[in-house]
C-alpha cells in the first residue's frame, strides 16, 4: 500500500510539472509579434485631451502598454494561456477617439487569433474596413460610439460570419439594417438598440429571415429600431432557446403573438411604448422561469389578467401600465415571494385590491395608480397593511376609489414614498402615519381630509422633501408660535392648494422651501417683508386665488415663478416691488398678478427681468403707456399679457425677433397705428388688439407671419378694404379671424380665402398651444399657464381652455362690407363659425356653403342678400345655429337634417320667403321677389339683442347661445375653469349633443 502512494505522488509531481511547462514556455508568456502588432495598434489611436470620470470609470487602459510588461498582463488584454496569442482586447472607457479601422495597415487584423474585441463607450467614428479581416472573431461590441450616422455595413455580416455576440446599441450607425445579418447563424446575442427613434430601420423580409436562419439566439434588443415594416407573427420563427427579448419603442402594430409569451426558455420579455400594439395574454402556458414582463404603455392589451400568474415564481418585475385590461386583479400573488416590482396603473381595472398582493416580502414597488380599485371588504381598511411590507419603497394608489378613514398604521414599514392622491379618504390622518420616518414624499392630494397637520407630527419626517395635501377642502395647517422650534432640513416642496389655510405657518420658516402651493385658501392681510425675506431659497411660490392686500416686496432671492392671481391686491404695488433691488433678475421667468386691482403704470424696470418668459397682469387698473422696452427686453418671452387695463398711448414700435407667440393687448385705451415691428415676432401665433381705439388701415404685414393662427382686432377704429393681391403663402396658418365692429369696407378678396390653408384642411399636425409652464414637483411643466378663449355672446360669455385650440372661426360681422360672398368661403370645410351680419353684402347665399361640413354657427343677418337659400345647406347636418334675418331671401325655406329645428326668428326680416317654420304658406311660385332691404332699413328696425340671441334654436328651445364672435380674454391657472353662468352652458352643451348626430 505505501509503495502504491509513492508511485501516485510522484506521478502527480511529474504532472504538474509537464503543466506549468506548457505555461510558461518562455519567461514571457506574450509573442513578440503580438506585442509589436499591440504597440502599433496604441501608437495609432488618439485619446482624448480629458479623459478620467470617476463616475464611469473612463480611463486610457493603453498607459499600461509597455514593451518591458509581458503584454498579456497589459490592462484590457487577454491571451491564450498555452498559446500567448492574443484573444481578447477590452478596451471600452478608454478615452479612445477618431478613427480606428480605416488604414489597411492597421495592426489589429495581425491578431489573427482574436476572439474577442470590446471597444464600447468611447467615440470612435469613421470606417470599420479593417475589422473585417478577424474572421475568427466571435463576440463584438463597439456600443456607444460615434460612426457619423451611416449604415451599417453588410461586409460585417458576410465577413465575420464566427460571430456569437454582436453589440451595435448607440453606435451612431442607423439606416436599413442589411439583411445579410441573417448569415450570421451562429448568433447568440444581438443588441441594435438606440438613443432616439429610429436610428436603425428592420423591414420585415430582413426580420423575417433573421429569425428564420439565426437559430441560436438567446438575447436579442431591438429597442427604438423602426418596426413598423415587421408581421408579428414573424415573431412566431424566433428561437425556442430564447431567454431575453427586447423591443420597446419600435413601432409595432397590431396583434401580438400569445404563444411568444410561452416560449419555454423566455426570462425577460419587454414591449413598453409600442402604441399600437395589441393583444391578449395567454390564460395559461407561460414560462415558467419567466422573470421579467414589460407590456407597459402599449395600449392595447386587453382582457383580463391571467390567473396563471400565480404559477410565475421567479418573476420579479410585472409591468402591465397604460394597457385595457378589465375586470378584477386575481388573488394569486401569495407565490410570488421573488417580485419586487408591480406597475398596473392606468390599466381600467376594478373590484378590490388583492389580500395577497400585501404580502409580498420583496415587493419595492407598487404602482395601481389610475384605476378604479377598491379597499378590500375587512374592518381594518386599507391603512392597517398598507405601509407595513417590509421591502416597500414606492406606494402608488392614486386616482382610485378607495374610501373611509386613514387608520392607525400597527407596524410602519421603510415605505419611501407614498400617492394616495384623488381617492376619497376622509377624516383625520392618524399619528401613526407620521411614524413613516422613510418617508421622502407624502401625497394625499384630493381627498376630504379633514383636521390640522401640525408641525409636531411632520418633525419625525427627518427625510420629508416633498409634502402634498392639496384640495382637502377641510385641511389646515398649524399656525402656532410654538411651530419654529421644529427644523426640516430636507423639505423642498409644500403643496397646500385647496384647502383652509387661513395664514402662513411659521416653520415654513426653518425650511429650505423651493416650492410652496397656498392658492385658493382664505390667506388674507399681506406679505411683509419680514416674511418676504425668509424664504431665502424659494423657487416657485403659488399664492393665486387668496385674500392678500398687500406686497412689500417680491420674496426670496431666486424666485423663478410668482403667481398672484386672483387676490385683492390694490395700489402702485408693480411700481414699488419692481423698483426696488431685485436679487437675481435674470433666474425669472413667470410673472402671474392678473385679477387684482393694482393702480399705478407698468414701470419699465420690469425689463431688467431679462429671462422673463410669461407677463401677466392683465384685469387690473394699470393705467398709462406700455413701456417701449417691452417688445425686445427678453428674448425668452413667449407671453406678454396686458388686457382690460386702462393702458394708453402707442403699441411701442420696438419688437424684435424673440420667441413671442402670445400678445395680448385687447381691451384697453390704445391709440395709433398696429406698429410694423410686429412682422419681427415670427414665433407670433396668437395677436389680440380688440377693443381699442386703433385707427389704421388692415396691417396687410402680418401676413408674413408664418406661425400666426389666431388674429383678433374687433372693435377699433380700422378701415379701408381688405389687400386684393396676398402672397399665396400668407395666412395660411390662420384659424381664427375676428375683425367684426370695425369700418372695413369694399368686397373681399377671393385670394385671402384661398390662402386659408389651415381652414380649406381638416384638421391635423399640432394644435395651437394655449398653455403655458405648470409646476409639479417643483418643475414647471407645459400646463402651468393657460391662455383662454372666450366664445361670447349677448347674454353670455364662456372661457375654453384647451378645447379652443380646434375652433376655427371667421367673424367679419358689423362693418361695410360689400359685394357678393366669394364661393371660395365654401372652400374653408374646417370653419366650426362663421358671422358676416350686419354689412352691405349683396347677391345669393353662395351654393358652396353646402360643402361646410363642421360648421355649427352661421350667421348672415343684416344684410342684402337675396335669393333662394341654397338646398344644398340641408347637409350641413351640425349646425346648430342658423341666423338669416333682415335680408332680401325669397322663395320656400329647405327641409331636412337641421332646418327642421329652426324657428321663425331665424328667417324674419326677409319678405320673400314661405314655409315653414314661417306662417307664410308657398302658394304662388310666381310671386315676385322683393327688394333687398336698404343699410337705413337695418338701423331703424334693429331686433333687441335679446331677441337676437333667441334666434336660431328649433323647438321650443330657448337658450340662445349663438356663438357669435370670439374674443380672447386672460389666462387662468390650469385648475380653474370658470364660466360665467355656468349651468347655463351646461344645459345648451347638453342640448347640442342631443341634436346633432354624431360624427362617423
Amino acid at each position: 500500500m505505501g509503495s502504491l502512494f509513492l508511485v501516485l505522488v510522484l506521478l502527480l509531481l511529474l504532472l504538474l510539472h509537464f503543466s506549468s511547462s506548457l505555461k510558461t514556455p518562455s519567461s514571457h508568456l506574450c509573442l513578440p509579434n503580438q506585442r509589436a502588432a499591440l504597440l502599433q495598434f496604441k501608437n495609432s489611436i488618439s485619446i482624448e485631451d480629458y479623459c478620467g470620470d470617476e463616475y464611469y470609470n473612463d480611463y486610457p487602459k493603453t498607459d499600461s502598454w509597455n514593451k518591458s510588461i509581458d503584454c498579456c498582463s497589459w490592462d484590457g488584454v487577454e491571451c491564450d494561456e498555452l498559446t500567448g496569442h492574443v484573444i481578447g482586447i477590452d478596451l471600452s472607457r478608454s478615452c479612445l477617439t477618431g478613427p480606428l479601422f480605416e488604414s489597411a495597415n492597421n495592426s489589429l487584423f495581425q491578431l489573427h487569433n482574436l476572439q474577442w474585441l470590446d471597444l464600447s463607450s468611447n467615440t470612435i467614428n469613421g470606417s470599420l474596413s479593417s475589422l473585417f479581416h478577424l474572421h475568427g472573431l466571435r463576440r463584438l461590441n463597439i456600443a456607444y460610439n460615434e460612426f457619423d450616422h451611416g449604415p451599417i455595413p453588410s461586409e460585417l455580416f458576410t465577413q465575420l460570419v464566427s460571430l456569437t455576440h454582436l453589440n451595435l446599441s448607440h453606435s451612431g450607425f442607423s439606416g436599413r439594417i442589411p439583411n445579410q445579418i441573417s448569415h450570421l447563424s451562429s448568433l447568440v446575442s444581438l443588441d441594435l438598440s438606440s438613443y432616439s427613434f429610429p436610428n436603425f430601420t428592420f423591414d420585415g423580409r430582413g426580420f423575417d429571415m433573421l429569425a428564420t436562419h439565426v437559430t441560436k439566439l438567446r438575447y436579442l434588443v431591438l429597442d427604438r429600431v423602426d418596426m413598423s415594416d415587421v408581421a408579428l407573427t414573424s415573431f412566431l420563427n424566433l428561437s425556442s432557446s430564447l431567454q431575453h427579448l427586447s423591443l420597446t419603442f419600435c413601432d409595432l402594430h397590431g396583434e401580438f403573438p400569445s404563444q411568444v409569451f410561452q416560449f419555454p426558455n423566455l426570462k425577460h420579455i419587454v414591449l413598453d411604448s409600442n402604441e399600437n400594439l395589441r393583444g391578449y395574454l395567454p390564460m395559461k402556458g407561460w414560462s415558467s422561469g419567466l422573470e421579467l414582463l414589460d407590456l407597459s404603455y402599449c395600449g392595447g392589451f386587453r382582457g383580463s389578467i391571467p390567473p396563471s400568474f400565480g404559477n410565475l415564481t421567479r418573476i420579479v418585475s410585472i409591468k402591465l401600465s397604460g394597457n385595457l385590461f378589465e375586470g378584477h386583479i386575481p388573488d394569486v400573488f401569495g407565490n410570488l415571494t421573488r417580485l419586487t416590482t408591480l406597475k398596473l396603473s392606468g390599466c381600467n381595472l376594478s373590484g378590490p385590491l388583492p389580500i395577497t398582493m400585501f404580502n409580498l416580502p420583496k415587493l419595492t414597488t407598487l404602482v395601481l395608480s389610475y384605476n378604479h380599485l377598491e379597499a378590500p371588504p375587512f374592518p381594518n381598511h386599507v391603512s392597517g397593511w398598507l405601509f407595513t411590507l417590509p421591502s416597500l419603497l414606492q406606494l402608488d394608489l392614486s386616482h382610485n376609489k378607495l374610501a373611509g378613514p386613514v387608520n392607525r398604521i400597527q407596524m410602519p414599514g421603510s415605505v419611501q414614498h407614498v400617492d394616495m392622491s384623488s381617492n376619497d379618504f376622509h377624516g383625520p390622518l392618524p399619528d401613526s402615519m407620521f411614524d413613516l420616518v422613510n418617508l421622502t414624499s407624502l401625497r394625499f392630494s384630493s381627498n376630504n381630509l379633514s383636521g390640522v397637520v401640525k408641525s409636531d407630527m411632520l418633525s419625525k419626517l427627518t427625510s420629508l422633501e416633498l409634502l402634498d395635501f392639496s384640495n382637502n377642502s377641510l385641511l389646515s395647517l398649524s399656525t402656532s408660535s410654538n411651530d419654529v422650534n421644529y427644523s426640516f432640513p430636507l423639505l423642498q416642496n409644500v403643496l397646500f392648494s385647496g384647502c383652509s389655510v387661513s395664514q402662513f405657518p411659521n416653520f415654513f420658516r426653518t425650511s429650505p422651501l423651493e416650492v410652496l402651493d397656498l392658492s385658493n385658501n382664505i390667506i388674507s392681510g399681506g406679505i411683509s417683508k419680514w416674511e418676504a425675506e425668509g424664504w431665502e431659497v424659494l423657487q416657485v411660490l403659488n399664492l393665486s386665488r387668496n385674500f392678500l392686500t398687500t406686497l412689500e416686496q417680491f420674496p426670496g432671492t431666486k424666485l423663478e415663478l410668482l403667481d398672484l392671481r386672483f387676490n385683492l391686491l390694490e395700489g402702485p404695488i408693480l411700481s414699488t416691488c419692481l423698483n426696488l433691488q431685485i436679487p437675481n433678475p435674470l433666474l425669472w421667468s413667470v410673472l402671474l398678478i392678473s385679477e387684482n386691482k393694482l393702480t399705478g403704470t407698468i414701470p419699465s424696470s420690469i425689463c431688467n427681468l431679462t429671462s422673463l418668459q410669461i407677463l401677466d397682469l392683465s384685469k387690473n387698473s394699470l393705467s398709462g403707456t406700455i413701456p417701449e422696452c417691452l417688445g425686445n427686453f427678453s428674448y425668452n418671452l413667449r407671453s406678454i399679457d396686458l388686457q382690460m387695463n386702462n393702458l394708453t398711448g402707442k403699441i411701442p414700435n420696438s419688437f424684435a425677433k424673440t420667441e413671442l407667440s402670445h400678445l395680448f393687448l385687447n381691451d384697453n385705451q390704445l391709440e395709433g397705428l398696429v406698429p410694423p415691428s410686429l412682422a419681427n415676432t415670427t414665433s407670433l401665433e396668437i395677436l389680440n388688439l380688440g377693443n381699442n381705439k386703433l385707427t389704421d388701415r388692415f396691417p396687410h404685414w402680418l401676413a408674413s407671419l408664418p406661425s400666426l393662427q389666431v388674429l383678433i382686432l374687433r372693435s377699433n377704429r380700422f378701415h379701408g378694404s381688405l389687400p386684393r393681391s396676398i402672397a399665396s403663402s400668407n395666412f395660411s396658418s390662420l384659424r381664427m379671424i375676428d375683425l367684426s365692429g370695425n369700418r372695413f369696407t369694399g368686397p373681399l378678396p377671393t385670394q385671402l380665402f384661398q390662402n386659408l390653408r389651415a381652414m380649406r384642411e381638416k384638421p391635423k399636425g399640432r394644435p395651437l398651444d394655449l398653455s403655458y409652464n405648470r409646476y409639479e414637483d417643483g418643475k414647471y411643466t407645459a400646463e402651468y399657464y393657460q391662455t383662454s378663449v372666450n366664445v361670447t355672446t349677448k347674454t353670455l360669455e364662456i372661457e375654453l381652455f384647451k378645447t379652443a385650440a380646434i375652433f376655427v372661426s371667421m367673424d367679419l360681422s358689423n362693418n361695410m362690407f360689400s359685394g357678393q360672398i366669394p364661393e371660395e368661403v365654401g372652400q374653408l370645410i374646417s370653419l366650426q363659425m362663421l358671422n358676416f351680419s350686419q354689412n352691405n353684402f349683396t347677391g345669393p347665399i353662395p351654393a358652396s356653403f353646402g360643402n361646410l361640413g363642421a360648421l355649427e354657427s352661421l350667421d348672415l343677418s343684416s344684410n342684402k342678400l337675396g335669393g333662394r337659400i341654397p338646398s344644398q345647406m340641408t347637409k350641413l347636418t351640425f349646425l346648430a345655429v342658423l341666423n338669416l334675418s333682415k335680408n332680401g331671401l325669397v322663395g320656400p325655406i329647405p327641409h331636412g337634417n337641421q332646418f327642421g329645428t329652426f324657428g321663425n326668428n331665424s328667417y324674419i326680416g326677409n319678405l320673400g320667403l314661405c314655409g315653414l317654420p314661417l306662417s307664410k304658406q308657398c302658394n304662388n311660385p310666381g310671386e315676385a321677389e322683393p327688394a333687398a332691404p336698404s343699410v337705413a332699413e337695418h338701423e331703424d328696425s334693429q331686433v333687441p339683442f335679446w331677441q337676437v340671441v333667441m334666434m336660431g334654436y328649433g323647438s321650443g328651445v330657448v337658450l340662445g347661445l349663438s356663438l357669435g364672435y370670439i374674443v380672447f380674454t386672460t389666462g387662468r391657472p390650469w385648475w380653474l375653469v370658470r364660466m360665467v353662468e355656468k349651468d347655463l352652458q351646461y344645459k345648451f352643451t347638453a342640448w347640442i349633443r342631443r341634436k346633432r348626430p354624431k360624427r362617423n
